[in-house]
């Protein structure tokens, strides 16, 4: 539920009047994106478990963290002279964060 509200506020704080990017779905860039997410994804929860948070309390921890740096990064590419929000990038993001939520679970810790 957090997580739908984090988009719908992402969708509704104007960042479509920022400025965007004009890129691919494809590049190195998002295989970044998505690597980068997953890891971020795993490590909040591995952190989250191991500063006595519940496992399903670590695992949302986790995934938001990710999502977060991910949203930063794209806050800071909008600024002026930056390369543009790309909301492609921030889908590869939400898809890293998944993966790496999922890889988690799944290694059960």
């Amino acid at each position: 539920m957090r997580i739908l509200f984090l988009i719908a506020c992402l969708l509704l704080t104007g960042c479509t009047a920022l400025h965007t990017a004009q890129d691919s779905w494809s590049g190195q860039d998002k295989a970044q994106h998505f690597i980068a997410s997953a890891i971020f994804s795993a490590a909040g929860n591995e952190y989250g478990q191991r500063h006595g948070m519940s496992r399903d309390r670590s695992a949302g921890f986790g995934f938001i963290f990710s999502i977060s740096a991910g949203a930063g990064k794209e806050w800071w590419d909008s600024r002026p002279g930056g390369t543009g929000w790309s909301w492609k990038d921030f889908i590869w993001d939400i898809a890293g964060a998944s993966t790496g939520y999922a890889i988690w679970q799944l290694s059960g810790h």
